[in-house]
């Protein structure tokens, strides 16, 4: 009897965290990935830059892998391309300004000879035995794509990240339409963006914003800051729209900010009066009432502009008690802090801050329950996978989905790196592939793992305490030192007596081994280090890290 013929779906990110989404399609000898994202790091993560996934299953199965189809241009969908490609040269498929922001990219790391491939809405692209049809969506970033993968097995939707908005911006609506059509036609699976799976109701309209903005332009009258998300352009075009109508040059504060905004402009996604732009350098020949600043850090990024406006530390944008800062975003969970931080700067300056809890200036780009229970309903899908989010997340679009008369059965909540095989009738679990954090570090890749974050975790919480001793190669005899230098650990000049007792005990244990002719150097090393732990436990229940350094002459 012939086996029936199997796809498999593996998310190597994205589930159980927020970021880093990225999904492998195989069927028989062809791969095809969708998406390729980063995250930030966790507090724990000390030193890391930013985290990708771990591609080592697809490294493996490179000469299956078609290529890579892009939902839309957010770092969390984007930002690990570079890394990945630098392993893989494959192609990538994706609507304008995605692939417009991704060339951005690549060319930042050097990487030109990878193949772009612009795909329209309602196209289709054929990779292997794959079809991959694009579906208009709306999202916080224009050219969204949902994706409709045809195999020989079945028709599985992906809805990338997305949200209804009757009333978008650019006037594209999502396309309901053939959400019902694939639906009536049959579909396999479905896999859902669950980011706000938790919030009931419908998310509002980006031009709520528009309107708000509008009225605040119209009211202040000296300078506006607004802070946003650099890949927002909807939101840019509102601010910039704002600024118009009330006279307002724009000036433009934040590296990813004036990248963004060029592709956009480039590429006719961005709207914008001449003269309106200015240069940074040109604000002060205009008075504040005529100044609109738009800039990164809406997430309180340490480095972001306005982090470094805040703290009065921008070279260029000195804050003045009567401007007006409009944070338009959302902290992202874990940021809250940082944020906080930032508000309580600008507030402590003299600045009136606006941001989500006062007044209609952020919208989430991510649908509401009833927008997911409209989706779920027209595509009618026979199993279910919820995608894009924390574990809690996943959890509540499960339980949506059974609330539509779904079988629990049917619907499956994986972790990152489960395999999902579909057949026309049935759905199996089938093992796990490997599916990790690779920590970005500078230009290291992967060479900081749980070890190193261990060691930097111990020096950030102890500090450190380095022992050098010359000892003579013929005699075995110690020949200068033990000289005891220390970081993180105590201010020295006010700890005399103790590093006085460091050092003390450390003779004694150099002596000690030299009676019993102990010239091995690990077994010095090792008898240094924890008699001298055991001794500062003991006087000051502290637990540096001890590095003895021998010499030998």
């Amino acid at each position: 009897m012939r086996k029936p013929n199997k796809i498999k779906i593996i998310p190597l990110g994205g589930l159980g965290e927020v970021g880093k989404n990225i999904t492998v399609f195989e069927y028989k000898e062809d791969i095809i990935l969708i998406d390729c994202g980063m995250t930030f790091p966790e507090d724990e993560m000390l030193g890391i830059d930013v985290v990708i996934p771990d591609v080592t299953y697809l490294l493996k199965n490179r000469d299956k892998i078609r290529g890579i189809v892009l939902t839309h241009g957010h770092e969390d969908h984007i930002g690990a391309l570079p890394y990945v490609l630098a392993k893989l040269n494959l192609p990538i498929y994706g609507t304008k300004l995605t692939l417009g922001l991704v060339e951005n990219k690549l060319k930042e790391h050097k990487l030109e000879s990878v193949k772009l491939n612009i795909v329209k809405h309602g196209d289709t692209i054929k990779l292997g035995n794959l079809d991959i049809e694009f579906i208009k969506t709306g999202h916080s970033i224009p050219d969204s794509a949902a994706l409709a993968i045809h195999s020989p097995v079945g028709t599985i939707v992906h809805t990338g990240d997305f949200k209804i908005d009757y009333t978008p911006i650019d006037g594209d609506v999502i396309d309901l339409n053939r959400f019902a059509e694939l639906g009536n036609k049959g579909v396999l699976a479905l896999l859902a963006d669950s980011t706000n799976a938790e919030r009931p109701g419908y998310t509002m309209s980006e031009r709520t914003v528009g309107n708000t903005f509008r009225d605040i332009f119209a009211r202040h009258k000296h300078r506006i800051i607004v802070a946003t998300f650099a890949s927002n352009v909807h939101r840019i075009q509102q601010i910039i729209n704002a600024s118009e109508q009330n006279n307002r040059k724009v000036v433009l504060s934040g590296r990813s900010m004036t990248n963004t905004i060029s592709v956009a402009l480039e590429l006719g996604y961005l709207h914008i009066q001449e003269g309106t732009l200015i240069d940074i350098n040109d604000m002060n020949k205009y008075s504040s009432n005529e100044i609109t600043i738009i800039t990164t850090g809406s997430q309180g990024e340490p480095m972001s502009a306005l982090s470094r406006i805040a703290a009065g530390e921008h070279k260029k944008i000195e804050i003045q008690p009567e401007d007006l800062v409009i944070i338009s975003a959302t902290p992202i969970p874990g940021n809250e802090k940082t944020v906080s931080k930032v508000i309580n700067n600008l507030v402590e300056s003299g600045t009136k801050v606006i941001f989500e809890a006062l007044a209609d200036v952020h919208v989430s780009g991510h649908a509401c329950q009833e927008e997911l229970k409209l989706i779920h309903t027209l595509v009618k899908p026979k199993y279910f996978i919820p995608v894009h989010g924390e574990y809690r997340h996943l959890k509540k679009h499960a339980e949506i989905a059974e609330s539509l008369g779904l079988s629990r059965e049917n619907i499956f909540i994986l972790e990152n790196g489960r395999v999902i095989e579909f057949t026309k009738d049935s759905a199996e679990l089938n093992g796990f592939v490997p599916a990790g954090n690779i920590l970005v570090d500078g230009l290291g890749v992967g060479d900081v793992g749980n070890i190193v974050l261990r060691d930097r975790k111990h020096l950030s919480e102890d500090g450190l305490i380095v022992i050098v001793v010359t000892i003579s190669k013929k005699e075995g005899v110690v020949l200068a030192g033990p000289d005891i230098i220390s970081r993180g650990f105590v201010y020295v000049r006010e700890s005399e007596d103790l590093m006085e007792e460091a050092r003390n005990v450390v003779k004694a244990v150099l002596d000690d081994c030299e009676q019993k002719n102990i010239t091995d150097w690990a077994t010095l090393k090792s008898s240094i280090r924890d008699t001298l732990r055991n001794h500062l436990y003991g006087k000051i229940k502290r637990n540096p890290m001890i590095l003895p350094i021998i010499m030998e002459v």
